[in-house]
């Protein structure tokens, strides 16, 4: 269903990106956000679940600049690969948002951008929906946004967290849930990584009701 494309940002950086193309016209368009894992078989899956139900999507390789066509599984070692790549992307978060809108150009075509984020993606999300001009914004167990609390998103945004995740605590969630009434805040009897098939804490019943209300909102705010 996707293919490897090469996308090339403002200042000169190509970079690998997946894109899918649904069957028939498209709703709109979804902009898919890694975990620290790399655009991997699951963020590949995420983009093909979002294509088979009408969206044009694409996922950028956001590690490509430190790290060109990094993919881990879910081993320690590639945690801590994923961890350290992270912290080089964090460093240079001006750039993640470029390549960010890159990739909502690169789909814009099909109407109106929509941008969902895992783990980390999920804070890249988070600064994406304040800084660039998304549509709909959704979030999955995003690390880090406390520490952009300040940061205002501009569209609808959603995001998902889960009880169980001791590396956001509720204290966190709670904050931001605070400090921005706006923001639709969900938190489900799960641990990070929920919605991801391919790890441990794979929670069948929180990834299908976070799809259903993902898919609602961008429906709502997306379609043509």
């Amino acid at each position: 269903m996707g293919q490897d494309i090469i996308l090339t940002a403002p200042d000169g950086h190509s970079f690998g990106a997946y894109r899918c193309e649904p069957e028939g016209s498209p709703l709109g368009s979804v902009v898919v956000v890694q975990e620290i894992f790399g655009v991997n078989n699951h963020i590949r899956d995420v983009a093909e679940r979002f294509a088979s139900i009408g969206w044009l999507t694409v996922a950028p390789s956001l590690y490509d600049r430190w790290q060109p066509a990094f993919t881990g599984g879910y081993t320690p070692d590639d945690v801590a690969s994923g961890r350290d790549l992270k912290e080089k992307a964090n460093a240079e978060a001006e750039k993640v948002i470029l390549d960010l809108g890159t990739a909502r150009s690169a789909v814009a075509e099909a109407g109106k951008v929509g941008i969902v984020g895992y783990c980390w993606g999920g804070y890249a999300t988070w600064l994406a929906a304040s800084r660039l001009n998304f549509q709909a914004a959704v979030a999955y167990y995003g690390g880090g946004i406390i520490n952009s609390n300040d940061e205002q998103p501009k569209c609808p945004m959603i995001l998902h967290f889960g009880a169980l995740d001791t590396s956001i605590p509720m204290t966190e969630v709670n904050a931001i849930r605070n400090a921005h009434p706006d923001v639709s805040v969900h938190v489900f009897d799960a641990d990070h990584g929920f919605n991801c098939d391919q790890r441990s804490q794979y929670d069948p019943r929180a990834a299908s009701v976070a799809a259903m209300l993902t898919e609602r909102l961008f429906s709502e705010n997306l379609r043509n």
